[in-house]
C-alpha cells in the first residue's frame, strides 16, 4: 500500500494537524482519497447557507481534481450541518453535483463547526 498526501492552492489550507485529503493505492489499480471536511470560511459570516454549500463544494472538486478525480469518483459523502433546518437548502446544492447516481451518505447536526461555520463536508472516492 502506497500513501500520498494531496495538496491544492484551490483549496483552504488545513487549519489544523491535518491534511487537504490522503490518496492510497490498496491495490496496482485502486485508488482511494480521503477528502477532510471541507469548510467556507469566508462565506460563513455571510448567513447565505447555498453560498457556504456551493463553495465548499467547490473546494471539494478543486481536491478531487488535483488527485486526479472528479465527483463521479465519490463514493460516500459525510455532511455536518449547524441547523437541520438548513438541509433542504443544502441538500439542492449538493444535488446539483450528483446528476446521477450519487453516493453513500449521512448528513448530522452538530453543536458546532470549526471557525464556525454553517456546513462541513467530506468524502471519500475510489478511482
Amino acid at each position: 500500500m502506497s500513501k500520498q498526501i494531496v495538496y491544492t492552492e484551490e483549496a483552504p489550507a488545513a487549519l489544523g494537524p491535518y491534511s487537504q485529503a490522503v490518496k492510497i493505492n490498496v491495490a496496482s489499480t485502486t485508488n482511494m482519497l480521503f477528502v477532510s471536511g471541507q469548510i467556507a470560511l469566508e462565506l460563513a459570516s455571510k448567513g447565505d447557507i447555498q453560498a457556504e454549500t456551493q463553495q465548499v463544494m467547490e473546494n471539494i472538486g478543486a481536491i478531487l481534481k488535483e488527485a486526479r478525480m472528479d465527483y463521479t469518483n465519490i463514493v460516500k459523502s459525510s455532511i455536518f450541518v449547524k441547523d437541520m433546518n438548513n438541509f433542504a437548502a443544502i441538500n439542492e446544492v449538493y444535488g446539483r453535483f450528483f446528476p446521477s447516481e450519487p453516493p453513500a451518505r449521512e448528513t448530522v447536526e452538530v453543536a458546532r463547526l470549526p471557525k464556525d461555520v454553517n456546513v462541513e463536508i467530506s468524502v471519500i472516492a475510489i478511482q
